[in-house]
């Protein structure tokens, strides 16, 4: 199976996981924010992926390789672990929120919440445009170049900070304040792992504690 076709497949897999997740919970399939979200998601995952998976297989290549089992660190087995456990809730919780009517966020905020996705989205498949190592586990390849220019000049981790953007807009998007909650978890456990991938990438890059000196925001701009 060519890299396009098993992106194709992977993609339409996940969106029907997805799909589970929302509208099962949610007890309905008239559920508007969870179509738009899943519209959004679609278009801009797919779309740039199939393009990335056509210029830079290598690169998509290694984002396939994701979660716990892909880990050789054990920090980052737990973590991911968690990390998959986080984005699954955040999908149930906003279902169970429309159902329940815990919350009341009004429809603009949920299209602002789109935009973020898209956001989010846009930021992941630029920094895999940018750094062609950026893989979805933490390894040091032989031969691979340190990035220090870019979105990578800005912050030291742009790909988790797109994932933060993600989170956020995810929440609204589905219309659940109470799913906020969760992308304090998910940002937590991302900071666990950006302290243990910098400890392995200041021993086994070359020039990476230099880049750290250079780059002072880990996470988020003028932030950490």
């Amino acid at each position: 199976m060519n890299t396009s076709l098993r992106i194709a497949v992977s993609s339409v897999l996940g969106i029907a996981a997805f799909a589970l997740l929302l509208f099962v919970p949610a007890g309905t399939l008239n559920y508007w924010r969870g179509w738009a979200f899943l519209a959004v998601f679609s278009v801009v995952s797919l779309v740039p992926t199939l393009y990335l998976g056509r210029k830079y297989p290598e690169a998509v290549e290694r984002r396939t390789h994701a979660g716990p089992q892909a880990e050789s660190r054990p920090v980052q087995k737990v973590v991911m672990a968690g990390t998959f456990a986080a984005f699954a809730a955040i999908l149930v919780v906003p279902a169970l929120d429309y159902r329940f009517g815990w919350s009341h966020v009004p429809a603009w905020l949920s299209i602002v919440g789109d935009v973020l996705v898209a956001t989010g989205l846009g930021l992941a498949m630029w920094v895999v445009v940018q750094n062609n190592y950026a893989s979805a586990n933490v390894t040091v390849e032989d031969g691979q170049p340190l990035v220090s220019t870019g979105l990578y000049g800005v912050v030291r981790h742009p790909m988790y900070f797109g994932n933060v953007i993600l989170m956020i807009g995810i929440a609204l998007a589905l219309g659940s304040y109470w799913a906020l909650l969760l992308v304090v978890v998910g940002t937590l456990l991302m900071i666990v792992r950006i302290f243990d991938e910098e400890k392995m990438l200041s021993e086994q890059l070359g020039g990476y504690r230099q880049y750290m000196d250079k780059v002072r925001y880990r996470l988020v701009p003028l932030v950490w």
